[in-house]
């Protein structure tokens, strides 16, 4: 009886310490990957060309998602992102057209970091909640979207800008992939290995704890929005690009696939844990759901469905995981 004691306590230190929900992004995308390459051998899901398609579709998903990543675990949420990326894509589209690739670079970015920096100033420094701000701004940037260009849609026709952003390649490798791994590379290293990214982590999981210990609180909560805002203005380059045109409706629908992939993979809803290689694999398991459910022959409504018991599911994980 006593080797039966030490046995299961064996096990269940054993599974404290490598703490098998962290891993759970990883065995889910393994299992639906499976799944639809059972389901759907016969149906193009295995392909190449397919495969590849769900990496560049989900490419501004991803970048977004790094930015949600840096605001959740500081405890805050940012439901504007979505409506960001429609107006720095116009932003961008309209300043191309008539200034040039760099003037619309710096534009479409510039405009998700103001965006980002008034979010981030209401929040730190008027003291309301993040979920209210970001709300608002939600429908505030939605009504700009539309009356920036009449609901128009705005063509870019400037050949380097769709290949550096869109439909360009280099060392045979897409640069829609080049900007996601930049993107996983550069915040991987800050949210681990730098001292703004362990304040961040403290912040989020006890913010009064971490004002007494010396972190500037407001100023974290003031970057990781201006983070969130210039990531979801360089998703709005990356749609302008991969679709040579920029309309109000671009990340509209994003929000939801966005919070999906960051709660999935392992970021805690209330802050204090977050994975920014954790979300690259939410955002493809998303990506891959999607694709898999269409070629399934699944409605659009049936995907919304999937993805909103995706997201129960994993909220309820995360405040679990929480509480203990």
């Amino acid at each position: 009886m006593s080797n039966a004691n030490t046995n299961a306590a064996v096990a269940a230190s054993f599974a404290k310490r490598i703490n098998l929900q962290q891993y759970v992004v990883y065995f889910g995308f393994v299992a639906i990957f499976l799944f639809f390459a059972i389901v759907l051998k016969d149906s193009g899901f295995l392909t190449v060309r397919n495969l590849s398609n769900i990496v560049l579709q989900t490419a501004p998903v991803t970048i977004m998602a790094i930015g949600l990543v840096f605001v959740m675990s500081a405890g805050e949420i940012d439901l504007s992102i979505g409506s960001t990326v429609g107006v720095t894509a116009l932003a961008a589209a309209v300043t191309i057209n008539q200034y040039g690739l760099v003037a619309g670079v710096l534009a479409g970015l510039g405009a998700g970091l103001l965006i980002g920096l008034i979010n981030g100033a209401m929040v730190a420094y008027v003291k309301l909640p993040s979920f209210l701000v970001t709300l608002a701004t939600l429908g505030l940037l939605a009504g700009v979207s539309r009356s920036m260009t009449d609901l128009r849609s705005v063509p870019v026709i400037h050949e380097t800008f769709v290949g550096l952003f869109g439909s360009g390649s280099f060392l045979g490798i897409p640069s829609l992939m080049w900007w996601t791994a930049i993107a996983v590379a550069a915040g991987h290293m800050i949210y681990r290995e730098t001292r703004f990214g362990a304040h961040v982590l403290a912040t989020g999981d006890n913010a009064r704890a971490a004002s007494v210990s010396g972190i500037n609180v407001p100023r974290i909560r003031l970057t990781v929005l201006m983070i969130s805002g210039t990531l979801a203005g360089l998703a709005g380059l990356l749609y302008a690009g991969r679709l040579q045109a920029a309309k109000y409706t671009l990340g509209e629908t994003d929000l939801m696939t966005v919070i999906a992939a960051v709660i999935v993979g392992g970021t805690l809803l209330n802050g204090g844990k977050g994975s920014i290689i954790g979300a690259l694999v939410g955002s493809l398991m998303m990506g891959m759901l999607n694709n898999g459910l269409i070629l399934m022959g699944l409605s659009v409504s049936d995907q919304m469905i999937v993805r909103g018991l995706i997201i129960l599911t994993a909220v309820a994980v995360s405040l679990r995981e929480k509480n203990r």
